[in-house]
């Protein structure tokens, strides 16, 4: 692949992952621009990474969305064992979902024991610290590689786009976090489209 289908790639895949933030009404629709931006991202950072010889560039982004895809299973897989708990605490079930709004009004919630809510809160924590943890990983492997990418070519955005994000996924403990690495999307487009190539 050459240069100018890399840089045309990942500057598209770039704008994708932007726009797909504004079209998440339709959240199924949002969820396939997305991936499909990331994707091109991705073959962009191989391009390149071929192209510089510095494999560090995919490498690098590679294992951050492993690492991300991970750490949201291991959430997932931590906030259901949080929620089946809760439910089999109150005597509930999902084989008896049918029956799950008599039941629940029948419930005398003043009853419930806290430590029957004080676990479930605990389990959500544990899920957003291991979320948080996965996240902020990721938002580092993801500086490393465009880092890597803005010493080999000269555009100090992308080692912006890096620094933006890293903040930005310390920051997803309050909402300005998830803008700040909404917003580096669109600077990491910008320093796609301004690269130029070694022999221009």
């Amino acid at each position: 692949m050459n240069f100018e289908t890399s840089k045309n790639l990942g500057g598209v895949g770039a704008i994708l992952i932007f726009v797909s933030v504004l079209l998440s009404y339709a959240s199924v629709f949002s969820g396939a621009v997305s991936l499909v931006g990331l994707i091109l991202v991705l073959i962009a950072l191989k391009g390149f990474a071929d192209y510089y010889n510095e494999a560090g560039i995919f490498n690098n982004a590679l294992y951050g969305v492993i690492t991300v895809i991970v750490g949201g299973l291991v959430t997932f897989g931590v906030a259901f064992i949080a929620l089946v708990d809760f439910l089999s605490e109150l005597g509930l079930s999902f084989a008896n979902f049918a029956d799950w709004s008599a039941e629940l009004t029948a419930i005398d919630w003043t009853t419930v024991g806290f430590n029957i809510i004080g676990n479930f809160i605990a389990y959500i924590l544990l899920a957003l610290v291991v979320l948080f943890v996965f996240v902020i990983i990721t938002a580092i492997l993801l500086r490393k590689s465009l880092g890597l990418l803005s010493t080999k070519s000269g555009v100090g955005l992308f080692g912006t786009t890096g620094l933006i994000m890293l903040i930005g996924a310390v920051l997803t403990i309050i909402a300005i976090g998830l803008v700040l690495i909404w917003i580096a999307t669109l600077i990491l487009a910008i320093a796609f489209f301004s690269m130029k190539s070694q022999e221009s």
